[in-house]
């Protein structure tokens, strides 16, 4: 399944976020960084949901 991400720069760094993974956030210190950390907490985040039963949409 392909998520889109969303990344902004921001004073710090960057950002990063999946709009359709409510929650699912991540931050690095340039857009590199950042898109791996988005990936990792991507796998991460639906692991929880299968853990907690939750429907993930294909």
């Amino acid at each position: 399944m392909d998520y889109l991400i969303i990344i902004e720069q921001t004073q710090e760094g960057y950002s990063a976020y999946v709009p359709d993974l409510p929650g699912c956030i991540s931050t690095g210190k340039n857009k590199a960084e950042t898109e791996k950390n988005i990936r990792e907490a991507i796998t991460f985040h639906l692991e929880g949901m299968k853990e907690d039963g939750e429907y993930i949409y294909y």
